[in-house]
């Protein structure tokens, strides 16, 4: 998807509202800015709740792996043929 913005006075550019809604950027919202060679792209940053909330739960994601079977898959992948 290409749109076309005219930056104003102070630099500044507007994200459609369909835009905001669908990436779920709201007043606030963190971006990121990336310059690649001679292109800008912007990318919603990291929520930091959603990011504190999946680092937390790794732990009990890890308590259902069985732990022999974690130490199979380990010593498959350094087998040497």
């Amino acid at each position: 998807m290409y749109i076309r913005r005219n930056l104003g006075e102070k630099g500044q550019i507007v994200i459609p509202k369909d835009i905001r809604d669908y990436l779920g950027l709201k007043p606030g919202s963190e971006v990121i800015l990336e310059v690649k060679g001679k292109e800008l792209i912007i990318k919603p940053g990291e929520d930091p709740e959603k990011f504190v909330e999946e680092f937390v739960s790794v732990p009990k994601k890890l308590e259902k792996i069985d732990i022999k079977i974690l130490k199979k898959v380990l010593e498959e992948e350094y087998e040497v043929y």
